[in-house]
């Protein structure tokens, strides 16, 4: 992937500067040196940077002080695609030239009407990688303030996650950033379309019983759904092309 990265700004104090063809990777931040530099107090020194990987460009936080977020959702490490919208500090930023964005917007028109697993038909995804799942799950929302109360301290170590005693299953390490970002995708996702689905639970006064809406227990049908079709495509990978 050759050519540079383009950013219009659409809110901040440089709102309607465009950031043409930015060589990567791209540093953000308010401090000379960085490629894409602010004029945002709330903005870090160095704020984010963009890269490369196996054709997809990845935007890490560089551990700023205020966040980054994507389309309105905090993130640490996510894939970006043309049209996203990126929040740094008060600035808001716009991945992508108009002709790259037109560009998306046209591929996606054009695949809107193809099977996906989204129908939880039998039908393969599309491009033998990708899971559709919006329509199962819906928006999920912005909010990923959702807390599991569990007994114990949850500790990260180098081989497993603890919650107290009991080890999980460990988590990948040493992912290049594009796997990093798309698997992070994938647990954000799941976790959002969670959060969606009980943020509406009901529970007796005595806390020893909860309930769901119909719709509701739907939705978390749906994340079980998506995690077998996941676990079947990590179990029987699909040969890719050369």
């Amino acid at each position: 992937m050759a050519h540079g990265v383009t950013f219009q700004v659409l809110d901040g104090i440089d709102k309607g500067r465009v950031f043409r063809d930015l060589p990567v990777p791209v540093t953000i931040g308010r401090e000379e040196g960085n490629i894409l530099r602010l004029n945002d107090e709330r903005v870090s020194r160095y704020h984010a940077k963009v890269q490369t990987d196996s054709d997809d460009f990845i935007l890490t936080d560089l551990e700023s002080t205020n966040g980054t977020k994507v389309n309105g959702n905090i993130v640490q490490i996510r894939r970006l695609r043309y049209g996203d919208r990126v929040s740094v500090g008060r600035s808001l930023l716009l991945f992508g030239s108009n002709e790259e964005i037109a560009a998306r917007m046209a591929s996606l028109a054009s695949a809107a009407s193809s099977p996906s697993v989204s129908s939880l038909s039998n039908e393969e995804p599309n491009d033998g990688l990708t899971i559709q799942t919006t329509s199962m799950v819906g928006d999920a929302g912005n909010s990923l303030d959702f807390e599991v109360d569990v007994d114990g301290k949850m500790n990260l170590t180098r081989d497993a996650l603890f919650i107290g005693n009991r080890a999980l299953p460990p988590m990948p390490l040493k992912l290049t950033p594009s796997q990093a970002a798309r698997f992070a995708e994938i647990l954000d996702f799941l976790h959002q379309g969670l959060t969606d689905a009980t943020e509406n639970i009901l529970a007796k006064d005595d806390g020893s019983q909860v309930t769901l809406e119909y719709a509701d227990w739907q939705k978390v049908v749906a994340v079980q759904m998506l995690l077998a079709r996941y676990l079947r495509l990590v179990a029987e990978p699909p040969e890719l092309d050369e």
